[in-house]
């Protein structure tokens, strides 16, 4: 940690599951980044239960760079990074995935910021989806950039509360807040379901931080996401980000609600369809991705991007409207049970 008692000292918490070909390149990454900022850092790295090659290479990152390793039974995300967080010292905390290979100039420019302006206390990563070659990835960067148009169309210093919370780029794959934001979040944190690591945990505890603190986003602060990268995996990753949504947005009135249940009613008429008159729903699905794939390239998504939407819309709105009936029969079923 820092010697330099101007200088904030910062823990990095990494929770990690079966992510052996990604977890040295984000570590690497980060520790470059640090040490261009001439900022050292306490890295925690929390293993959740990986049954792949991750433990070999987390004993060779903590034999290289000092890094303190945490094991745990798999919990999930959440668990994962409160884990981390009960053990890190540092008056900020980031938290990082493992797939998040951070850019060399964010920490110096981060450094920059907590140092100017000790006020902004609330930093969301600025990402790159690695997209070009990824399909997959694709697919999710240029969905996101219809609900996000207002900052990706001009991506430059803002900031945002919670008035403005569904239209803006947040999440907590790069993510840095003062100390006590992070861990009032943390504690502050109720899911809608019983099983924790089906919760939205980033967009719960990012509106609790929004409704005491303004946000910042900055394309100085970067990094790149490597997305999956097949299609069993973009499938299961749809699916799984329906439950969340349920989980995020179904006692949130605002856009975002209501666009669940917009999707939701449009995929009950659209089976309905696809049962009665195949042939029909075919021709209105070809028409509707296409028509997406537009929309996305308008708000600024790539070529690949577009192409991606255009193709894999069908199968993500399959995965996802899935994953949401099962968030709402999750969370009907804890409200049951907890009545």
């Amino acid at each position: 940690m820092s010697a330099n008692p101007l200088l904030p000292s910062l823990s990095v918490v990494i929770p990690v599951h079966n992510e052996q070909d990604w977890i040295e390149r984000s570590v690497g990454a980060l520790i470059a980044s640090a040490e261009a900022a001439r900022w050292p850092v306490e890295v925690l790295v929390v293993d959740d239960g990986s049954t792949d090659g991750t433990p070999r290479r987390l004993a060779r990152l903590r034999e290289k760079h000092e890094i303190t390793v945490l094991t745990q039974p798999n919990g999930g995300r959440f668990e994962a990074r409160r884990a981390g967080m009960a053990k890190a010292s540092g008056e900020w905390l980031m938290l990082l995935d493992s797939r998040v290979v951070v850019d060399p100039g964010s920490l110096s420019f981060l450094r920059e910021q907590l140092a100017e302006h000790p006020e902004r206390a609330v930093w969301n990563g600025h990402i790159h989806v690695a997209s070009e070659h990824n399909p997959y990835a694709g697919f999710m960067s240029g969905l996101v950039a219809i609900g996000w148009r207002r900052y990706l169309a001009d991506p430059k210093l803002t900031s945002f509360g919670i008035e403005e919370f569904d239209l803006y780029p947040k999440g907590t794959t790069f993510f840095c807040a003062r100390r006590d934001l992070l861990e009032g979040s943390a504690a502050a944190f109720a899911s809608l379901f019983d099983d924790v690591r089906l919760a939205s945990d980033d967009t719960r505890m990012l509106r609790w931080i929004a409704e005491r603190s303004r946000i910042f986003l900055c394309p100085e602060f970067s990094a790149i996401y490597h997305g999956r990268d097949s299609f069993r995996k973009f499938y299961a990753q749809s699916f799984f980000r329906g439950t969340t949504y349920v989980d995020s947005y179904l006692n949130s009135p605002g856009p975002a609600r209501n666009a669940l249940f917009c999707s939701l009613a449009v995929g009950a008429v659209g089976l309905g369809l696809a049962v009665k008159k195949p042939k029909t729903a075919a021709v209105i699905g070809v028409a509707g991705s296409a028509a997406a794939a537009a929309v996305v390239k308008k708000c600024g998504a790539t070529n690949a991007e577009a192409r991606a939407v255009g193709t894999l819309l069908p199968a993500f709105a399959v995965g996802f409207g899935s994953g949401a009936l099962r968030g709402l029969y999750l969370a009907l079923r804890a409200r049951l049970r907890r009545r």
